[in-house]
């Protein structure tokens, strides 16, 4: 399981979003209040970040826990962005792949994340590996159930889909062929931010200068609200919609 947070609005320093906050990624990698599968968050951290005036992002990740990394406590004080994702992994299978498994996953200028485990991995996902082509699985960055739901979901983003129906049709079909999973998806391009909420709990927060959406909220801020189950989110500062998900066999 892990626990992730993606935000677009007027810049901060990575850890007035990460690290300060009450209740922010810190203190959720090993005191998390709403995560339904384990209790520590400890197999490596990451985080993406926007510099003005270039879309592709840079990503800092580590094996280890947040927590123990003096290094990046140092760089969140300073770095400033408009848009960010970061996550604490808890992983599927621990110690796959070391860095490379760690969240946030990139290409171009998008940043993803998964919440969640895939039943069965990696078996039940044979069949749609199988649907990439050479090249894509050869590029899948780590032998990990979300860096194989990454490369699914770029695919189609690659294919033409826009961000959200490329995570809803990557959840049903992952769902299907893996009933159970917890498929919490989290994509960003630095304007716009998609999620699902499939199995764990999602939250968003949208103020007059920003707008998140996090596993659960960082703070006691009243705006936040609650993700229903089987939703998919899409978010910019300027809007937020909810499109409920259908079951795979519905």
């Amino acid at each position: 399981m892990c626990r992730h947070v993606a935000f677009v609005g007027e810049p901060v320093a990575l850890g007035e979003l990460i690290l300060r906050p009450e209740h922010g990624l810190l203190r959720q990698s090993w005191a998390p209040r709403t995560q339904n599968s384990g209790v520590v968050n400890a197999d490596g951290f990451g985080v993406g970040w926007y510099a003005e005036g270039d879309p592709v992002p840079a990503r800092y990740r580590r094996t280890g826990p947040i927590w123990s990394d003096l290094s990046f406590t140092d760089l969140a004080r300073v770095v400033r962005s408009g848009a960010l994702l970061a996550a604490v992994r808890g992983a599927t299978v621990p110690g796959a792949d070391g860095e490379a498994a760690a969240a946030p996953f990139a290409a171009g200028p998008w940043l993803f994340s998964h919440n969640g485990a895939v039943t069965g991995w990696p078996g039940s996902l044979e069949a749609l590996a199988g649907t990439l082509s050479a090249g894509e699985l050869l590029r899948v960055e780590a032998r990990t159930d979300s860096a194989l739901l990454w490369a699914l979901a770029l695919h189609r983003l690659r294919s033409g889909d826009a961000p959200g129906p490329a995570l809803a049709d990557t959840v049903r079909e992952v769902a299907e062929a893996a009933p159970g999973s917890g498929l919490n998806l989290l994509l960003t391009d630095g304007s716009l931010i998609a999620a699902t909420a499939w199995g764990n709990s999602l939250w968003y927060l949208r103020g007059p200068d920003r707008v998140v959406v996090a596993s659960e909220p960082y703070d006691a801020d009243p705006r936040w609200q609650e993700v229903p189950e089987r939703t998919l989110v899409t978010a910019t500062r300027a809007d937020v919609t909810l499109t409920p998900l259908k079951e795979p066999s519905a």
